[in-house]
């Protein structure tokens, strides 16, 4: 019995030694003696960035307001389930919270809200998400809700000569189409309020002028979007109630017509796309349309949400406003009496919410490096006084973005951001190229911007190369750009998406066997069409994803349920252009492996979308998982579901193209996996 236990050590002895001896030769084989790093496959490096280095911390900064000598503003936070509340920032710079984020700060009008707050004095007005109510918010005393249950409120002005406040209600007490209009509210108490507005299908951003004597607004009607053509109106206000002789303005001129604003001195300004670019006009006092600007950049972005501000007036005679060119953000100042120009920032991927503070002009900006915050105007520069907390990532682990443009099958240049692996602690088996992720934002009118993004640098310093495509379609680049995927949507788009990845593959730079897409809503349709009608692409990921333009067509909420009209067409019985277009009528097309992940609370794309597609899937053997969130919408909302999402497609593309991603692997049911092909050449190395 001794010499068998004896025995058994010494055989166990032996394996641990011969174990670690191939493992010393193994180690050694796998180190690049010309650069000491650690060879190994593309997407199994080992990186520093977590899902919860992208995720974990909040960052999302919203609508700034300047108010009672402080700087008021929301921001998400992630130990609170991202429940958004209201901060207040401090002359010198100190930061205290007004309203918690249980109370969780979010409109809902348009489904897609914005600008859900309204400050004046010690109070606060703001709409909360759960019963989207408005509640007056005053030191030392419980919320009260001023709005009639089944309303919804946002964009609100102050009316301070009425007493009263001024908002865009979305009306959904009766069944059917909710109804859009502006109203003014009592101050105090619970009301219905004063329609002062209404028979448009949409309205946003009510402005009163300085002496409260007047008010601008924007409206717009089906079949259009903020971003195709809306109308300028103004009115004169009475304190005791009622808009009079309201008119339209520039009924010659059509365009997108936004962020209207009064000078100090009363004077309309607003931005428009007349030139085919958002730029700033006014009225001048003999009521003419005057251009201030002629500049080929955007100086607005598409109201999905209300409440942008591009530009305020820092003094009767300047204005501090913002603009995106090439991808770029920058912000200048302009001079009112001359027209002349003076650069203030140029090192910007994004700028918003611009607004005027009491000692000067503030904004939102994200940079092209991984600083981000609220910052202030100073002189000829900008001065960033706050910054949410982020975690602290190591520079030599950070991919830059080279601008890349190529042409389309119509002869149109097409854009976007390319992102190469970088992490100096590995390099890559000889003469291999990384997998490529091409990037797809929802809208379509959406935009890929140069600001910094971690979720990017957690793929490229895990190996993958990264494509951010402004397809066809995409804001930034002008009204024709963006308005090129008008009646091409679900093969514009798709087509773009191909072609960039087939560019990349022919410069060499990306392995023409691993490339995989990803999208979100819009972005969704485009990774699954591309999939069922091109071979190119080997896996995709959907987040939201919209699969059925007829089903969209039926049960789009009110602000989307014509757009189809714009980007596909009117669709017939004789010809039915969206069954045509929808990648959930093809699906025999489709025998790539698929990750769908989905809000089950999506009032914009319901989840039976998704949850078709992965069924027909299923049951068709391609290799498929489907991964579903309580109490989420059509953005993931919850800091803990982004982590899991992020952490579940990595795993999925690692079983996907045969790799092993470093760390601990994320669980989760793939189906029909035992039909995955991979690539024995790089399942072997």
């Amino acid at each position: 019995m001794r010499f068998h236990v004896y025995m058994t050590y010494i055989f166990s002895a032996l394996f641990l030694c011969l174990l670690a001896s191939c493992s010393k030769d193994e180690s050694t084989e796998l180190i690049d003696k010309r650069s000491g790093c650690q060879i190994d496959t593309y997407g199994s490096w080992l990186s520093p960035i977590s899902a919860s280095d992208v995720y974990g911390l909040s960052d999302d900064l919203g609508e700034l307001q300047s108010v009672n000598g402080a700087v008021y503003f929301v921001q998400s936070d992630s130990s609170s389930d991202g429940r958004v509340g209201i901060k207040r920032l401090e002359i010198d710079g100190t930061v205290s919270e007004v309203v918690s984020t249980e109370f969780d700060v979010r409109a809902k009008v348009h489904e897609y809200g914005g600008s859900p707050f309204l400050g004046i004095g010690q109070s606060l007005f703001v709409s909360k998400s759960k019963d989207q109510l408005l509640y007056r918010i005053a030191p030392n005393q419980e919320p009260v809700p001023l709005t009639p249950n089944g309303t919804r409120h946002a964009d609100c002005v102050s009316y301070s000569k009425g007493s009263r406040i001024i908002c865009v209600r979305e009306d959904h007490r009766n069944q059917g189409t909710p109804v859009s209009s502006l109203v003014a509210l009592n101050l105090n108490f619970s009301g219905e309020g004063e329609t002062l507005i209404s028979g448009a299908d949409f309205y946003s951003a009510p402005r009163v002028s300085p002496d409260n004597n007047q008010m601008a607004w924007i409206s717009w009607n089906h079949p259009n979007m903020p971003w195709d053509n809306t109308e300028l109106w103004v009115g004169e206000l009475e304190p005791k109630g009622g808009v009079h002789h309201p008119r339209r303005l520039i009924k010659d001129r059509q365009g997108s017509i936004t962020q209207p604003l009064y000078s100090p001195t009363g004077q309309l300004y607003f931005v428009a796309d007349f030139n085919n670019w958002w730029n700033l006009y006014r009225i001048n006092s003999k009521g003419e349309l005057e251009h201030v600007l002629d500049m080929e950049a955007e100086f607005a972005v598409p109201d999905w949400k209300l409440g942008n501000h591009n530009y305020a007036f820092e003094s009767d005679n300047t204005i501090i406003a913002s603009y995106s060119r090439n991808g770029e953000a920058s912000l200048i100042r302009i001079y009112l009496d001359t027209g002349l120009t003076e650069s203030i920032a140029v090192d910007f991927g994004e700028i918003s919410q611009v607004v005027k503070g009491e000692n000067g002009i503030y904004f939102v900006g994200a940079k092209v490096t991984p600083e981000k915050g609220i910052y202030k105007v100073n002189g000829r520069g900008t001065q960033l006084i706050y910054a949410p907390e982020l975690p602290i990532l190591d520079p030599n682990y950070i991919s830059r973005a080279e601008s890349i443009s190529f042409g389309s099958g119509e002869g149109e240049q097409v854009f976007g951001y390319y992102y190469a692996p970088v992490n100096p602690d590995f390099v890559p088996p000889k003469d291999s190229r990384p997998p490529l992720l091409v990037m797809l934002h929802g809208g379509p009118t959406a935009k890929a911007s140069l600001a910094f993004r971690r979720d990017i640098q957690f793929w490229t310093s895990r190996g993958f190369a990264v494509m951010d495509l402004n397809y066809r379609g995409s804001s930034g680049f002008g009204r024709k750009y963006r308005q090129s995927i008008y009646g091409r949507w679900g093969k514009a788009d798709v087509e773009d998406a191909v072609r960039a990845a087939d560019h990349l593959v022919d410069k060499g730079w990306v392995d023409g066997s691993q490339l995989a897409m990803r999208g979100d809503s819009a972005g969704g349709l485009t990774v699954m069409s591309a999939l069922a009608f091109y071979d190119i692409f080997k896996a995709g990921v959907t987040y939201s994803g919209i699969s059925d333009m007829e089903v969209l067509s039926k049960e789009a909420h009110k602000f989307e349920s014509k757009y189809l009209e714009h980007l596909v067409g009117l669709s017939t019985e004789e010809q039915n252009i969206y069954r045509q277009r929808s990648p959930l009528y093809h699906l025999e097309g489709l025998d790539e492996p698929m990750l769908l992940i989905q809000g089950k609370d999506d009032a914009v794309v319901a989840q039976k979308q998704s949850k078709t597609v992965f069924n027909a899937l299923k049951a068709k053997g391609v290799p498929v998982a489907y991964l579903a969130f309580n109490g989420e919408d059509n953005t993931l909302n919850d800091p803990q579901n982004k982590i899991t999402a992020l952490e579940v497609e990595l795993a999925f593309y690692g079983k996907v193209f045969g790799f092993i991603p470093a760390g601990e692997q994320a669980d989760f049911t793939l189906e029909n996996a035992n039909n995955l092909k991979h690539d024995k050449s790089l399942s072997d190395k």
